[in-house]
């Protein structure tokens, strides 16, 4: 039997169900939305010429998904910010998207408190903290998530609830157009992929177990463009954190212009490479025809890679077909290696060493 087919072995290691957490995505994604429908929101959020998103890590990715996702759709700027600090620009006129899974993120807390003294419109998105704290002091909005379908707790496998919750957001606002029925083909998309993915479907049949296998030892370099950039960045960060492993990640056509000169030393560690491009029919046509090219010169330069090739209809449904597989992916790997996914132990070492 192999490794990743072994239920027994997987429970074990796994002590803290984040596996539980990868399977939960539709539900998560299902419930941020119809949750999110029977708040009361300030009309004054739909006044805001500029949105920004403020989070740090997990708390992040939905707002890196969705600037990738929306960036042909919406009709305001909207910025991610992973600081301290807010832009200079923002005033009164803006809408401060507060982002922090624990609500206790301290540069989350800075950036909500800048918000504050620049008089800056506010929504806030947290489990509890300071952060629910400060927007019950101030009677600030809040979209309080309840993460029933997060057994894990941690802030990286609550993708579904921090992408759809700030994209229920603009929708409400009229930033973007977004329906029940494109959130409702996600979340089918979602189930289609992880059953197809699931711990129960053999390896020789597991797409995401034998991405695992290739990247055990190896150094994953992931490369997307447009509007998946932001999905495969979920990945990058979930393969730091719950596979304890090396992950980067490249835009394509960005890329383009250095990283191709980039691949020749040291030649001792190429062995060690595994490049990954996620390959997309939704992409322009002038991104397309790079690709064939791109893989070319990696093959000429003796590089390990692969293809994922998107098999989803929509952009929307896209960016989510990619968050399951690379959750899977970062969950089987963390199991190859015989670690549980959920303990950030040198991420608590170096918040201990700040106090």
């Amino acid at each position: 039997m192999h490794l990743l087919d072994d239920l027994q072995y997987v429970k074990k290691i796994d002590k803290s169900n984040v596996y539980g957490s990868v399977v939960a995505l539709a539900d998560q994604i299902k419930d941020a939305w119809l949750s999110f429908k029977n708040l009361d929101l300030p009309t004054e959020c739909s006044l805001a010429e500029n949105v920004v998103i403020s989070g740090m890590g997990g708390s992040a990715l939905g707002g890196r998904v969705i600037k990738s996702l929306l960036k042909d759709r919406v009709r305001i700027p909207i910025e991610v910010v992973t600081d301290f600090h807010l832009p200079g620009y923002v005033n009164d006129n803006s809408l401060v998207i507060l982002s922090s899974y624990s609500g206790n993120t301290e540069e989350t807390l800075a950036a909500a408190h800048d918000t504050l003294k620049r008089h800056a419109k506010i929504f806030i998105i947290t489990t509890g903290g300071k952060l629910e704290t400060l927007a019950r002091e101030n009677n600030l909005p809040l979209y309080l998530i309840y993460p029933k379908f997060n057994p894990s707790n941690q802030p990286r496998t609550a993708t579904g609830y921090s992408i759809v919750s700030i994209m229920a957001l603009l929708a409400r606002c009229n930033f973007i157009h977004l329906t029940d029925e494109e959130i409702g083909e996600a979340e089918i998309v979602v189930r289609k992929f992880t059953n197809e993915f699931s711990v129960e479907v053999k390896e020789s049949k597991n797409l995401a177990k034998r991405t695992a296998v290739k990247l055990k030892n190896n150094m994953a370099i992931l490369i997307a463009s447009e509007h998946l950039v932001g999905a495969v960045h979920v990945m990058k960060n979930q393969l730091n954190e719950n596979s304890k492993t090396f992950s980067c990640l490249f835009d394509l056509p960005e890329l383009n212009h250095h990283l191709m000169e980039g691949l020749r030393n040291p030649a001792e560690a190429k062995k060690f490479w595994h490049i990954i491009f996620f390959e997309s029919d939704k992409y322009s046509d002038e991104i397309i025809k790079r690709y064939p090219i791109t893989e070319e010169v990696v093959a000429k330069n003796d590089v390990s890679y692969s293809a994922y090739k998107l098999r989803s209809d929509k952009k929307l449904e896209q960016i989510f077909e990619v968050i399951t597989f690379g959750s899977f992916v970062n969950f089987y790997l963390a199991m190859l290696y015989g670690i549980d996914p959920a303990p950030i132990p040198w991420v608590d070492y170096f918040k201990r060493k700040l106090k």
